[in-house]
């Protein structure tokens, strides 16, 4: 099975890489096309500012790589910053389209809620679609988050998981080939592994989920 990381400057490639490790799994980091698109599955983390990310993304082509390879049904893996970059648009810092994958945009936390911004530490997830083969055999538990923005998805049907932070955040969303956790699952313990390790065996089985 061949697994590649996104490497577009923006993002903790190396501890990704070494989580696909553990797993028993090698993942090669690029930033070309052809590496991209010859994988089984593809992983796209993120760690900065939106704008930037897809700035990073369109100068190198490889937002187009990205939706090619979601088009075709390889199976896409976008995690923390990763994952708002697959949905339409972010409000941070101003409105920035993002790779348009899953309807919907990511908005700052509200100071009414009353906590820190950004949200970092270890929240419970509560699953919304437990029989989804993402979360299949896993129980609810907490996972590692740190993050400012949170995604509001225009589909309720591509919310899998939420925390509660304040208000319900989007945790993990997935349709079809294409899935974002907004944790970091390479630092979430047994859960953020037995994640990863679910999303692998879909990269595996070569099914889309609908």
């Amino acid at each position: 099975m061949k697994l590649a990381i996104v490497d577009y400057g923006m993002g903790n490639l190396h501890s990704v890489a070494k989580a696909i490790e553990r797993l028993g799994y090698e993942a090669v980091v690029s930033g070309e096309a052809a590496v991209l698109l010859a994988a089984d599955g593809i992983l796209l983390p993120g760690v900065g500012a939106f704008g930037d990310a897809m700035e990073q993304l369109t100068a190198s082509g490889l937002d187009g790589t990205l939706r090619q390879a979601a088009d075709s049904g390889k199976p896409l893996l976008g995690i923390c910053l990763g994952m708002q970059l697959l949905f339409s648009a972010s409000e941070e810092h101003g409105l920035h389209d993002g790779l348009g994958l899953l309807p919907g945009h990511a908005v700052r936390f509200s100071p009414e809620c009353g906590l820190k911004v950004p949200h970092m530490g270890w929240n419970r997830l509560q699953f919304k679609q437990p029989e989804h083969p993402l979360l299949s055999g896993l129980d609810e538990g907490h996972v590692y988050f740190v993050h400012s923005y949170h995604v509001l998805p225009e589909r309720e049907q591509d919310l899998l998981a939420v925390t509660d932070y304040g208000q319900p955040v989007t945790a993990i969303v997935g349709r079809g080939n294409v899935f974002g956790m907004q944790f970091h699952p390479e630092k979430s313990g047994e859960l953020g592994m037995a994640l990863l390790r679910n999303f692998l065996a879909l990269v595996a089985s070569g099914a889309a989920i609908s």
